[in-house]
Parts: C-alpha cells; sequence; structure tokens
C-alpha cells in the first residue's frame, strides 16, 4: 500500500488522505475523515473500512489517532443534506475533515517542538503544509470543489492507499458510534444494527413510529 501512495504523491512532502461514510443511509450525517501518517508507518490490519470488523475498526481508530502525524473528521447533518443534496453535503463535511486535521497539525507541530526542547519563534510554522508541498488523495473519482490544494482522486482508494484507509475508518467508526447513540435514543429503529440504512427493519419503523429529526427527509419523498 505506501508504494502505491508514494507512487502517486511522487515526492510531495505532505500527503493528506480523505474519505467518508454514510452517504448511503436514511438517516444522521455524513462522516469524513482525513488524515496524515508517518511516511511508511506500518500499521497492521489497514484497510478499507468496510472490509474490517467492527472490533478491528475501534481498535485501529485508537491506534491511528494516536500514531497519524495528525487526523480530523468533519460531520454534515440530515437538515443540511436535504437543504443542499448529499453530494454536497460530502463535499462539505471532507473540507471540514481537512481543515481539522489541519488545525490538529498546528497542535501536534508546536508540541513536537516543545518536547524537543526547541525553542518556539515565529518561523514555527515554516514546517507546515503549504499548497506548495501538498497532496490531497481523495478516495472516489470527484475532486473536493473550493479546497485549493492540489488533489489526486483514487477510485478504490481506501484499499490502497494507507492515508485513505485510515481516513475511511476515522470516518466510518465515528458515524458508527453516533447510531449506537441514536439506538439508545430510539431503541424501537434497530439503528445500532443497520447504521441507518434502508433495510426492512428500518422502513418498518418509520412506518410504524414515524420519522424522526435525525431523518434526511429527502430521502424519504417515496415513503
Amino acid at each position: 500500500m505506501w508504494d502505491t501512495e508514494r507512487s502517486i504523491g511522487n515526492g510531495t512532502r505532505f500527503v493528506f488522505g480523505i474519505d467518508e461514510a454514510g452517504r448511503g443511509p436514511l438517516c444522521g450525517p455524513v462522516v469524513a475523515g482525513c488524515c496524515i501518517l508517518p511516511e511508511g508507518e506500518q500499521i497492521l490490519y489497514l484497510n478499507d473500512s468496510k472490509k474490517l470488523s467492527e472490533s478491528r475498526r475501534e481498535a485501529l481508530y485508537d491506534e491511528i489517532t494516536t500514531r497519524a502525524i495528525a487526523w480530523g473528521v468533519g460531520e454534515i447533518g440530515p437538515e443540511r443534506i436535504d437543504e443542499i443534496n448529499i453530494l454536497q453535503a460530502t463535499f462539505e463535511a471532507m473540507k471540514l475533515a481537512f481543515e481539522n486535521c489541519m488545525e490538529c497539525f498546528h497542535e501536534r507541530h508546536i508540541e513536537r517542538l516543545k518536547d524537543a526542547g526547541e525553542e518556539l519563534s515565529m518561523n514555527v510554522l515554516d514546517d507546515i503544509p503549504s499548497a506548495a508541498d501538498t497532496l490531497v488523495l481523495v478516495d472516489g473519482n470527484r475532486m473536493i470543489p473550493g479546497l485549493e490544494l492540489k488533489q489526486r482522486t483514487v477510485i478504490g482508494g481506501d484499499a490502497q492507499c494507507p492515508s485513505i484507509s485510515a481516513a475511511s475508518i476515522l470516518a466510518k467508526v465515528t458515524r458508527d458510534r453516533m447510531l449506537i447513540e441514536y439506538d439508545r435514543m430510539y431503541p424501537e429503529y434497530g439503528f445500532a444494527k443497520h447504521k441507518g440504512y434502508g433495510t426492512k427493519q428500518h422502513m418498518d419503523a418509520i412506518r410504524t413510529y414515524g420519522i424522526l429529526p435525525i431523518h434526511r427527509r429527502s430521502f424519504l419523498k417515496n415513503l
């Protein structure tokens, strides 16, 4: 996987991976993850989040957030999805995830300098990502509009590039945790099991108990 990412990055100093989770479900937010890993970092079992068990994803989430140079997630809720459509909401979530990842980078960069005993100065931001030395790898075939940085799309990137794989796990675990919380709030809907997808159980619950504030009404027009 690192060979693939190195080939795509072609010597770029800072490579960020971005992926999303939750475009298809009938409820909850769409969540994006963004991650920059130390080059060559070996994290066992890193893969497309959908190919991993829930327990494996949870363990990897903790490992990624600890070992990543920086990471971030972005969430766009049902009302905004209904307002602008799921594709545009996904792009907004991705941009927010990148912004949060950059904020994390700045915070961890300063902490690294402090730990190394280096004196903080006006040049503290000289060693951070800029447009000239940054590449954003986006899973899929669509670049993120409005993100003024060099981008490359990678179809199936969550199974090919470590940074995208890590981002996919961050997004998936974040969203699944939210659905488990929804399940505690609305146990009759079974959110912990189907994670908001349009299963028979979920559709029957909507017909029986009604549409919730967390549902995407634009996804339920035919109901």
